[in-house]
């Protein structure tokens, strides 16, 4: 009876929301409903609709295909709202609940209308996929709010929506780390969820080959696997043929799931068969395809390898026989081939190659790798399927109807349509959501520029430099999810969200339509819907800040709270306590006596926007300087890593080339000594013709020392610790004893260099007296 009680009190107050919505929405200037991606068209008229639990969604005569949408959508909602509607095939006539009509007057693809009037809901599309999409669109407006009900009020409104472009899609790398499929289905919800369909999955590289071919068995028995190294040791032999090493593949079977299961999204599976570049894990498998016949290993660095495929006809069958039994799997239009850095240096010390570039006429090795990518192109397009390629295929010539993935900048896409070549933009750094959201200092492994969700929203597929006619060539844009530093499903998703709304809305809605303000509003609801299903998305973009500065007086400090976005109203305490809607309102830099704790988060509506951070406060702490706070000496290749044998949780920001940092402007009066604590990360990086830019300083003792030199990397020498008795993948603290005076920078930098692993700075902590 006291459940009924809470039933019926829900329906009340839901009812007493909903009049109060039509009250709102009436009004021209009331808040938008959050819905993301934005649509194309909403008209708001006078009223609201009910949804009671138990009401029907009836879908057109017996059609199989709908009445899955339809299940899709009860399912949705169930799970996300405790709302339990009823699918039935029957007239569509209206009912008090949903109906979906295929209606052949509805223009575009994948366009749909949906109503909502005081008697129903009524989605009208001229195909499956407008009305799935539609189907979306309801859900969104089914979670406004969150928590399990009994009705939901929907204001009602006309909307009329179809896609800006017809490409829109995410690229996951299972190559580097491999996936569960489980996860993979998830990250297809979690696609379809945002309107976008195009699924690519790269499934080879130099570090391993993910799909079983049955002509080549080698391929996954030996191409699949590789030394684990650094956060990969703890991965390491979750497969029954692992044997210690790391590694996986997809069989037939769960590669059909997944096609499947995508399909019943409306994504298409664009498969990444790499060549004739990235391709170690293959000639390791079998070594007569590669240039120098010799066995390489399965790699287990990252970076640029030279490995290449040989150009004899025992080859390309080869490749053949493979690309027929993945496109036999994989039935979409695309055929994905890579063709992205494929270093030159095995075909031009080649003899054979050079011969054989002779006799063909060939002039140069791109334009050797023009004729490579012609060849298998014609293969592809005599099964009718279309290739598609990074934009390094564009050098030397591209068969007509390939297809440019832009990446290195807009450049590319530019260059293509401009010869009439389709072309997909997912240019670095923008679409590359390897790149860290913020830089707060919780934020995991991946490359330390900077990608926040501002910078993706305000991404233009569109470069400017076409004209009309040649835009039209764009067919969209894509972001990647290279997984060197992604290790785990739960660091994949991190990466992912909530930037995918972001893209989302720059490839579905009309650009007209986009506002920075607006999305900011929607993106609360947004949030609530990923918690209900589960994502673990990251919240840097409305986390707060917290920086500190010592004050005038030893106890003394002046604490400083931002968050990326500025939305929201930030609230702290400073006596350790959780902060809620009633805690006070930060507004200018605040006054602390230390030791105290300062724990923060922004609020809009009453709910926190983010989990909260929280800071110690103390004469000690208040000092140092995290490697991420440091400057890199040179930055050529910056990255943010771990090392997975050693501290769980701990992450250095290091250059690659030059393992060196600068404490800027350090105030020497008040210290005798710096401690200094460090750590290791694995040296497992091919860096071709960057290794060139190495910086190598001399060690003066077995292990090298750390170094620090006053004002500049050559000043005067203020210490050298010893690393001989620093244990590899552990976090140990140097003492060093100062007696320099004044505000200086200080250069702290390693000598010496390991070709298995880097020692980096974890934290600089002068210490008061």
């Amino acid at each position: 009876m006291q459940a009924f009680r809470n039933a019926m009190a829900g329906v009340v107050l839901l009812l007493a929301m909903a009049a109060s919505a039509s009250d709102r929405h009436a009004d021209a200037g009331a808040a938008p409903p959050s819905l993301i991606p934005w649509p194309a068209s909403l008209v708001r008229a006078p009223g609201v609709f009910v949804l009671h639990d138990g009401a029907g969604i009836v879908v057109p005569g017996h059609d199989a295909e709908v009445a899955r949408t339809a299940r899709y959508l009860a399912d949705l909602v169930a799970r996300t709202r405790g709302l339990h509607l009823e699918v039935a095939n029957r007239a569509a006539a209206a009912p008090d609940g949903i109906v979906f009509v295929l209606d052949p007057s509805v223009t575009g693809d994948e366009a749909y209308t949906l109503d909502v009037t005081q008697r129903g809901i009524r989605i009208a599309a001229r195909d499956p996929r407008g009305l799935f999409h539609g189907a979306v669109t309801l859900w969104q407006l089914l979670t406004q709010g969150e928590g399990k009900v009994a009705a939901i009020g929907i204001p009602c409104l006309h909307i009329e929506d179809r896609p800006r472009f017809a490409w829109r899609g995410l690229m996951l790398d299972s190559a580097r780390h491999v996936q569960p499929v489980a996860f993979i289905e998830k990250l297809l919800d979690e696609m379809a969820l945002h309107k976008l369909n195009t699924f690519q999955w790269h499934l080879t590289d130099d570090q391993g080959w993910r799909i079983a071919i049955a002509r080549y068995p080698e391929l996954t028995k030996i191409g699949a696997w590789r030394k684990p190294v650094g956060p990969d040791v703890a991965l390491a032999g979750h497969e029954d043929a692992g044997g210690g090493r790391y590694g996986g593949y997809y069989t037939p079977e769960q590669i059909r799931e997944v096609v499947r299961y995508a399909a019943a999204r409306y994504i298409t599976v664009v498969p990444e068969i790499e060549m004739p570049g990235h391709a170690t894990a293959a000639i390791a498998s079998y070594p007569q395809y590669g240039v120098t016949g010799r066995r390489p290993e399965v790699s287990s660095d990252w970076g640029v390898h030279t490995t290449l495929y040989n150009i004899d006809d025992a080859t390309f069958a080869f490749l053949d026989h493979v690309l027929d039994e993945v496109m036999a799997r994989f039935p979409g239009p695309y055929i994905h081939i890579g063709g992205d850095e494929a270093v030159k240096d095995q075909w031009q010390a080649s003899k054979n190659i050079q011969r054989r570039m002779h006799a063909l006429g060939i002039k140069d090795e791109d334009a050797l790798q023009a004729w490579f990518v012609a060849r298998i192109a014609q293969h592809i397009a005599a099964r009718g399927r279309t290739l598609v390629g990074w934009d390094e295929i564009l050098q030397g010539g591209l068969p007509a109807n390939a297809i440019v993935m832009s990446w290195r900048g807009a450049q590319g896409a530019i260059d293509a349509a401009r010869l009439g070549h389709d072309t997909v933009m997912s240019p670095s750094p923008t679409m590359y959501f390897d790149h860290l959201q913020s830089d707060l200092p919780d934020e995991p492994t991946g490359r330390p520029d900077v990608v926040s969700l501002q910078d993706v929203y305000g991404f233009e597929p569109v470069p400017k430099e076409l004209d009309a006619q040649q835009a039209r060539h764009v067919l969209g844009a894509q972001a990647n999810l290279w997984s060197e530093y992604l290790t785990t499903p739960a660091r994949v998703e991190h990466a992912v969200f909530p930037r995918m709304d972001a893209l989302a809305e720059a490839l579905w809605s009309p650009a007209a339509a986009r506002g920075w303000a607006g999305f900011l509003a929607r993106m609360p609801a947004q949030l609530a819907r990923y918690r209900a299903l589960g994502v673990e998305y990251a919240d840097d973009a409305f986390a707060v800040k917290i920086d500190a500065q010592p004050g005038a007086e030893a106890d003394a400090a002046r604490v400083t709270l931002s968050s990326q976005t500025g939305y929201g109203t930030i609230r702290y305490t400073l006596d350790g306590s959780e902060p809620d809607s009633h805690s006070p309102v930060y507004s200018a830099p605040l006054p602390a006596t230390m030791p105290a704790t300062i724990r923060a988060t922004a609020f809009a509506m009453g709910e926190p926007l983010a989990a909260t951070r929280a800071r110690g406060l103390d004469p000690r702490s208040i000092l140092r300087r995290r490697s991420d706070q440091l400057s890199p000496c040179t930055n050529d290749l910056p990255l943010r890593l771990e090392d997975g044998a050693g501290e769980a949780g701990t992450f250095f920001n290091i250059d690659l080339l030059d393992p060196c940092w600068i404490h800027p402007r350090l105030d020497l009066s008040n210290t005798d000594r710096i401690d200094v604590r460090v750590g290791t990360v694995p040296n497992n990086f091919q860096l071709w013709h960057d290794a060139a830019k190495i910086v190598t300083r001399p060690a003066h003792s077995i292990g090298g020392e750390l170094e620090i030199h006053q004002d500049t990397c050559d000043g005067p020498l203020l210490a050298s610790l010893p690393m001989a008795n620093v244990a590899r993948g552990k976090l140990a603290t140097l003492h060093a004893s100062v007696s320099a005076r004044g505000v200086h920078d200080l250069c702290l930098f390693f000598t010496g260099r390991s070709p298995e692993f880097l020692h980096a700075i974890d934290e600089v902590a002068p210490v008061p007296r």
